[in-house]
């Protein structure tokens, strides 16, 4: 039996078509927002800043413990002349007679030596304390990214949702609108109606049609964003839950500025940076004192035939200071006093900020709840207005222009009614995320 090269082709190309299809995903707001603050480029930054501020308050902290050196030396040396001026107890040579040199070929050396701090004008305490204070700031710089993450994330999937509603609801007018075409070009043709009508809704359906493609471009486009925020495969067609746009039930939320200012988690973290540079303050003080501390050390010698050193052991206690920094460190001090300045500052304008972001975005959700209850009320009065147009235009009352632009308006109250579910989610999540707790209403596990 002989194959059909042609057949066969076909069918390579129709399943490698299939297996190339784009992968339709439906996905929960829930999800998306766990995938944004988990597998995103972002959060990765995030939390490994985080570690980094770890690190480096661990090794700030081991510069409070002793500092042990041990080193040893093996040298060989070329035959060396020994001219000792130390006596070691032997009897001086007689007039005209000679002494021979050791043969000293080799050197042996070990040595130990021991520092551990015991005042160094509390630096060492203070740096500590401005470390840590740096990582809990960090800790919670981290969390208001991936807070923001969150509200990117809500953002792009309601314009999703707006777009995808968008594409059937035009679909359905456009299946309308080529309708109307087919019958006035059958009008047309028996001479019921005029040609410019015909060409009217002619120009309708192909401005539909625009529209239609306009709306599947911001759905490619969104799409392809949303999918590569959250690290989905390439080519995922995200399908947004309706469950949460469909449910008008969200609660009038009404939220006290100070609780915002006491869950925003980017405010808090400035208050620990704060901290931090009031830390370095005294570091910077610190340079005026002097540093103390224990050594101690160990030395084995060994020189060939020569001499031998055993246990020879120091201690005692150092004592340095930086005269110059008499001179110099008032600078010092006031760069680090001028720092904590700025931080207080920022602190000061970020509270300022998150009280207006509350204010706006409580009234924008007590819009969007308003303009919901009108948005309802307009569909069902563009509805009436095309179906009272309809009759009175095939009973000849009203004119082509009336019933296209009637059309046109139901069309948009219906968009307007989609859009403005979508926007009292946004609005509601906008104003969690102004009080700081957006991802905390998810349940997002934090690492």
């Amino acid at each position: 039996m002989k194959t059909n090269p042609l057949l066969l082709g076909m069918l390579l190309i129709l399943g490698f078509a299939e297996a190339t299809a784009q992968e339709k995903r439906p996905l929960t707001l829930n999800e998306a927002i766990s995938l944004a603050t988990t597998q995103s480029n972002e959060a990765g930054l995030a939390d490994t800043k985080t570690e980094t501020s770890k690190y480096e308050l661990e090794t700030v902290k081991n510069n409070r413990y002793p500092s042990l050196k041990i080193s040893g030396q093996y040298q060989r040396l070329t035959e060396a002349n020994i001219n000792s001026k130390v006596s070691f107890g032997g009897s001086e040579p007689a007039e005209g007679e000679t002494t021979s040199s050791p043969k000293v070929n080799q050197l042996i050396l070990g040595q130990a030596s021991l520092s551990m701090p015991i005042f160094s004008g509390f630096k060492l305490k203070n740096s500590v304390k401005a470390f840590e204070n740096r990582y809990q700031a960090e800790l919670l710089n981290a969390k208001n990214t991936k807070e923001q993450l969150a509200m990117n994330t809500v953002i792009l999937y309601v314009n999703l949702y707006k777009a995808q509603q968008s594409v059937r609801l035009i679909q359905e007018n456009l299946k309308s609108s080529q309708q109307r075409v087919k019958d006035f070009t059958a009008m047309e043709e028996n001479g019921l109606i005029a040609r410019n009508d015909l060409l009217k809704s002619q120009l309708q359906s192909s401005n539909i049609e625009l529209s239609l493609e306009d709306a599947k471009r911001k759905v490619a486009t969104l799409n392809y964003q949303l999918g590569n925020l959250l690290k989905l495969p390439e080519g995922t067609q995200i399908s947004p839950d309706d469950a949460i746009f469909e449910n008008s039930g969200f609660p009038k939320a009404s939220i006290n500025q100070n609780d915002a200012l006491a869950g925003r988690s980017d405010l808090e973290a400035l208050k620990w940076m704060q901290k931090a540079s009031e830390a370095n303050i005294k570091v910077a003080e610190g340079n005026y004192y002097p540093s103390v501390s224990l050594i101690g050390g160990y030395v084995a010698f060994n020189l060939k035939n020569v001499l031998e050193v055993n246990n020879a052991i120091n201690f005692g206690v150092g004592v340095s200071y930086d005269l110059a920094s008499i001179f110099k460190n008032g600078k010092d001090v006031k760069l680090a006093r001028s720092q904590a300045s700025e931080t207080k500052q920022s602190a000061d304008i970020l509270t300022d900020r998150i009280k207006m972001e509350v204010q706006e975005a409580q009234e924008n959700y007590a819009l969007s709840l308003k303009q919901y209850k009108v948005y309802q009320e307009a569909i069902v009065q563009a509805s009436e207005n095309f179906r009272i147009v309809k009759d009175k235009y095939d009973n000849g009352l009203s004119d082509t222009n009336d019933l296209l632009e009637a059309d046109v308006q139901e069309l948009q109250a219906k968009l307007n009614e989609a859009f403005s579910k979508a926007d009292i989610a946004q609005s509601y999540y906008e104003l969690l995320s102004a009080s700081g707790k957006l991802t905390d209403s998810f349940n997002i596990t934090k690492n």
